[in-house]
């Protein structure tokens, strides 16, 4: 398929419920009968604004593939998942590298304002159709930036209101992974929330946006005018919109890409698969794995690239919570092979952002010390898992279980607010799905 350099190549696209793309499946299940494969890497991009932004990052990341398979003699093909993610307008795009002098450019302190552009609010009409009016709204409170608390409350309402669900969506069942409930910072005082956002972004190196003085930048955190947390707002915005689309993240992995691989299982049971997730796309393929039909083992492999979701998510029991494990408890024995969870001490995303927009409503941990009970796998691996390893990239990846493969050497470029996140394609994490899955090996 053009665009993609390795050969043969297929798309699997879902739609937010999870059905797939019935053509398309079915020139899969044909095709890997036709090309005698031995092995499917499946690839599930995170947040995302469209197809042609998907086809690069799996051009660049499958890109060293061939090379590294030269004197096998595996039969490899490759799948791009698509799906409806989100990606705000102001991050990194995955596969893009600026030249030098671009990045010598921009200022490390530059810092986006703080508003609803015009791009950003076309594509939030499109993920969360039919909210016009509160996107509105949503867009002249930024522009506007009221110096009044109460206007942080009707900020953070809309916000809820832009991403809720009906009661019967099963994005609602697949809304969490170490604890059930609303995150708090959708429903905690509106004000704080932002304080500590605006606080975390200027942690992050997001410095100060257009028009804040430098008095106002003295200012402490905690006091002095309200127009300075309006980037704090506008965090808030982005953090609930990727909320959103992780819930959507288990239910297309589950309700749809699950179901997928148990049929190709059927149609071809001597495909080895290996399934690779960047981001929420993590959190896609290993809620895929609970969707598989009993019986499938064709699952071989899963490779985590700066998974964006709880490390607790795969424990028996979560540290804070004896009686209770986290939501993907024991999927891992699903795959016929590892687990491997590439993280990064890098990653501003993970690190900062994605432990204070998980904190749920009613714990009793405050906002400044979230960073244990809510962290991210992408961070700091893979938590509380008896038997779980930990190896640094380059040495051997278990043949079985779960471990942690510290990226940090490579996973490490970035600017703020989300840091390395999306800096992944590199020959030394396309080492680590193919050695996960024994791809190759005679």
């Amino acid at each position: 398929m053009a665009g993609v350099g390795v050969k043969p190549y297929w798309e699997l696209t879902f739609d937010a419920g999870g059905d797939v793309a019935q053509r398309q499946r079915d020139a899969l299940f044909a095709g890997a009968v036709r090309e005698r494969l031995t092995d499917l890497v499946v690839f599930s991009h995170g947040w995302n604004n469209d197809k042609s932004m998907a086809t690069r990052l799996y051009t660049r990341f499958f890109e060293p593939f061939p090379e590294l398979l030269v004197g096998g003699r595996a039969r490899v093909g490759y799948v791009g998942v698509l799906w409806p993610a989100l990606r705000f307008t102001d991050e990194p795009i995955p596969d893009f590298d600026p030249s030098p002098q671009a990045r010598a450019d921009t200022p490390a302190e530059a810092a986006p304002e703080p508003v609803l552009t015009d791009a950003l609010r076309r594509q939030l009409a499109v993920v969360f159709p039919g909210r016009d009016l509160l996107l509105d709204r949503i867009a002249q409170l930024l522009a506007e930036r009221p110096d009044a608390r109460s206007a942080f409350d009707e900020f953070a309402r809309l916000v809820r209101e832009l991403i809720a669900v009906p009661e019967d969506s099963p994005d609602l069942r697949h809304a969490t992974d170490s604890g059930d409930g609303t995150p708090g910072m959708l429903t905690d005082d509106a004000l704080e929330v932002c304080e500590v956002l605006t606080a975390a972004l200027r942690s992050a190196g997001a410095g100060a946006w257009p028009g804040e003085t430098a008095e106002v930048e003295r200012q402490p955190l905690f006091g002095g005018g309200l127009t300075r947390v309006w980037s704090g707002a506008h965090e808030l915005l982005r953090q609930g919109c990727y909320y959103a689309i992780k819930r959507r993240a288990g239910t297309v992995g589950r309700l749809g890409l699950g179901p997928v691989l148990g049929k190709l299982a059927d149609a071809a049971p001597a495909v080895r698969v290996h399934l690779v997730g960047h981001s929420f796309g993590g959190r896609l393929v290993s809620y895929t794995l609970s969707g598989l039909p009993r019986g499938a083992r064709n699952v071989k492999s899963v490779t985590l690239l700066q998974g964006a979701f709880s490390h607790y998510a795969f424990a028996a029991r979560l540290p804070f919570d004896r009686a209770h494990g986290g939501a993907l408890n024991g999927v891992q024995r699903r795959i016929d092979g590892p687990l491997a969870a590439c993280y990064s001490s890098h990653d501003d995303a993970l690190g900062t952002f994605y432990p204070l927009a998980s904190k749920l409503a009613g714990d009793a941990t405050s906002f400044l010390g979230v960073f244990d009970r809510w962290g991210a796998v992408g961070f700091d691996g893979i938590q509380a898992v008896d038997g779980a390893r930990r190896i640094r990239l380059g040495e051997a990846v278990p043949a079985t279980g779960c471990v942690s493969v510290d990226a940090s050497a490579v996973v490490r470029r970035g600017g703020p607010p989300v840091g390395a996140h999306s800096d992944i394609c590199h020959p030394e994490l396309a080492r680590v799905v193919l050695e996960a899955g024994r791809v190759g090996r005679d």
